[in-house]
């Protein structure tokens, strides 16, 4: 019997879905997967044993929670309500005695994810929002920090042992939505955090300091962070720019925070900067490359 009795139905079956899923399987549920891509569910198939449905009106007679872990919100609401006619809300929704459950832990739009919460309900759906942290290695761990929105408490309570399975800190972030605008934030400081240095070690060089030396200092002083420890000191120094997170997503993450911050009415011109900023990096290299090959556009040419 699965930890708590659920079949999980995982779409979206990418560098972090896959290993998401694959967590749950090794922590004794019952996994059913779905990726548009035919290469992606058989990969995840072979790696884990666990089977595959072919259609999502098929996942959704077999799973009792669905999760999405998929590139937007627009993507999310999409395979929901509208690919196959609406078959995943629909089936989810009449073929679940207490009521169907997904948890969204992509990267969404907290507006939208609202919006969403209200279309599923009407169906008789519940919506979860828990978007992680922690790159594709935690992912594989089962290690992810898992930030958890949600307006119905017993939701978030029936979905906490399907994240327990994937996560080993669970935030209470707050109402429907509060997840996703945790991660954004999140995302966002992550993001700046990196654009100041990158701006540090271009104006080092300009002035004659190693990089490895200004980093060496920076690492044992005040403006030592996540950023200046490892993704710089791991791949911007040996200009190597692998840590799996793409350059698209960032950019994505960035966008909704500062578009957050408009919804509300916020004063946030920094953010409008770095949307801008990781915009630019974004249509010059391309959103599947590597996140830290940002600074490689910033550089002088």
């Amino acid at each position: 019997m699965p930890p708590s009795g659920e079949i999980v139905g995982f779409i979206g079956l990418g560098n972090m879905g896959r290993p998401m899923g694959a967590s749950l399987a090794r922590s004794g549920f019952e996994v059913v997967g779905y990726d548009a891509d035919s290469a992606a569910a058989a990969a995840f198939a072979g790696e884990t044993g666990c089977r595959t449905a072919p259609t999502l009106a098929a996942l959704a007679a077999a799973a009792s929670v669905a999760v999405t872990m998929l590139p937007t919100g627009a993507i999310v609401r999409q395979v929901l309500l509208e690919e196959e006619g609406g078959a995943l809300a629909h089936g989810l929704g009449v073929g679940n005695a207490g009521g169907g459950l997904v948890i969204d832990m992509s990267s969404s739009e907290p507006v939208g994810t609202r919006a969403l919460g209200a279309a599923l309900a009407e169906r008789g759906v519940g919506l979860v929002d828990a978007p992680v942290s922690g790159g594709v290695e935690k992912a594989r761990d089962g290690t992810l920090a898992i930030m958890i929105g949600a307006d119905d408490a017993p939701a978030a309570e029936r979905a906490e042992p399907v994240l327990r399975a994937m996560g080993d800190r669970l935030f209470r972030a707050g109402p429907l939505g509060a997840g996703h605008a945790a991660k954004a934030l999140n995302n966002y400081i992550a993001a700046a955090a990196f654009t100041a240095a990158s701006e540090a070690l271009i104006v080092g060089d300009a002035f004659g300091l190693e990089r490895e030396t200004l980093l060496t200092i920076v690492n044992n002083s005040t403006g030592r962070n996540f950023n200046s420890e490892v993704p710089m000191k791991q791949h911007v120094l040996p200009r190597t720019f692998a840590t799996g997170f793409k350059l698209g997503l960032m950019a994505k993450d960035v966008a909704i925070a500062a578009d957050l911050a408009e919804a509300v009415g916020a004063d946030a011109p920094l953010a409008v900067t770095m949307k801008a900023r990781w915009a630019e990096a974004n249509a010059a290299l391309g959103p599947g490359a590597d996140f830290t090959r940002a600074i490689t556009h910033w550089e002088p040419k």
